[in-house]
């Protein structure tokens, strides 16, 4: 079967034979050679034409959501919005997220910014609102936000360099 395949920001074209196997393997290994992909297991992503491209197994598009928690003690002046430093509560579940508000947490006055976040990085930003006027106070460890985890990035740059 001929087939179109979106990998990244590029399309390739490829034969493909869909075989009914139970053997562990790498599925696709010629398209991979044929395209000049690089495979690296241990930062668990490919290259093709120098993007990167985050690999993900079956089990994490089934991860649950994580929390988020404050990295260091913080106070949100009333009627501001700042960034707070974040680490996920279990580190290493996946590692692209959306924080967004934590709904078992009572956040009176306060909201929380969806943002798309790599959690391999030292701190997450965590947008926070506080509305209301006085200052919130929110201590070393305390839960801040959730993070959802994302499986597909696609980045097209030419739909924002404006041309």
């Amino acid at each position: 079967m001929n087939a179109s395949i979106e990998c990244g920001s590029r399309k390739f074209h490829h034969v493909i034979y869909v075989a009914d196997i139970t053997d562990s393997c790498i599925l696709g290994l010629d398209f991979l050679q044929k395209f000049n992909f690089t495979v690296d297991l241990e930062k668990n992503e490919i290259r093709a034409g120098g993007e990167e491209i985050p690999l993900f197994s079956a089990s994490v598009q089934h991860s649950k959501s994580c929390s988020v928690l404050a990295k260091k003690r913080t106070i949100i002046p009333s009627r501001s919005e700042c960034l707070i430093q974040g680490v996920p509560e279990i580190p290493g579940q996946f590692r692209y997220a959306v924080t967004d508000f934590h709904s078992q947490v009572p956040q009176k006055g306060a909201l929380v910014a969806a943002t798309l976040v790599d959690l391999e990085r030292e701190a997450i930003p965590v947008r926070v609102l506080n509305f209301n006027n006085t200052p919130k106070i929110l201590d070393k460890g305390a839960v801040i936000a959730t993070c959802e985890p994302v499986v597909n990035i696609v980045a097209r740059p030419q739909e924002f360099s404006g041309a």
